[in-house]
């Protein structure tokens, strides 16, 4: 897949929603660093030209800035990524002034932030009062003057969106944000189509699940009629 997307992508997120895209979990929070790390290999493997950023899974940067700084280590180090991306703002800016004071590239994540859903129910979007947006913009602040290099703005009001991009001295990258972003970002099997059900921001370029359906049904035709192997397909 990486090989795929390489052409075509100036930056590709090794994210922790492959925790519910690939091992049907109901968050991002049941994914580990080891998984992490071998997913990241893989991807890191598969490019030639695009800046690769591995998530650090929930759990691996918030007891302290220490042990993010190992695992941040540990994860360039296995992986070969360009850098890591951690969610939150004010709260661990101390984090990630360290991590850029190691010469660890890292990318900012505010707004609505996955790793700190417990329900599925709870994916709302922020920004939506005066007091949310502070924090938001409060958060994207910390970010940038910890050092981050840029920032995903994640699901977030459109004109909280363009005012935190119109702000902000570093990149901004939106899901679920606003055009006006400096980039945007989406989860690939969205994008494809390989759900029925996705979040209002995600618009489906493709219906890979009806067109992997359509083959599967065919293959079975195939077999139950004795139509396959063919003479082609045998030796």
């Amino acid at each position: 897949m990486a090989t795929i997307l390489d052409p075509f992508c100036d930056l590709l997120l090794v994210g922790d929603s492959l925790a519910m895209v690939l091992y049907g979990e109901t968050s991002t929070n049941n994914v580990s660093l080891q998984t992490m790390i071998e997913h990241g290999k893989s991807v890191v493997k598969g490019c030639s030209k695009s800046i690769i950023i591995v998530d650090m899974p929930k759990g691996t940067y918030e007891v302290s800035a220490i042990v993010a700084l190992k695992n941040a280590k540990k994860i360039l180090k296995e992986t070969g990524c360009d850098g890591v991306k951690l969610e939150g703002g004010v709260k661990i800016s101390h984090t990630i002034k360290l991590l850029v004071k190691n010469k660890i590239p890292v990318m900012g994540h505010i707004g609505l932030m996955p790793q700190q859903v417990k329900h599925p129910k709870n994916y709302k979007v922020k920004g939506r009062s005066l007091d949310e947006q502070e924090l938001i913009i409060n958060d994207l602040k910390a970010v940038e003057k910890a050092g981050a290099f840029s920032v995903v703005i994640e699901a977030v009001t459109e004109k909280l969106a363009n005012k935190l991009t119109k702000l902000s001295k570093i990149k901004t990258i939106g899901i679920g944000a606003s055009k006006k972003c400096d980039g945007q970002i989406l989860v690939t099997e969205d994008l494809l189509g390989f759900f029925s059900k996705n979040a209002k921001f995600v618009k489906k370029y493709a219906d890979i699940s009806g067109f992997i359906s359509k083959a599967i049904k065919k293959f079975k035709s195939d077999v139950i009629k004795r139509k396959f192997p063919s003479k082609k397909n045998v030796y």
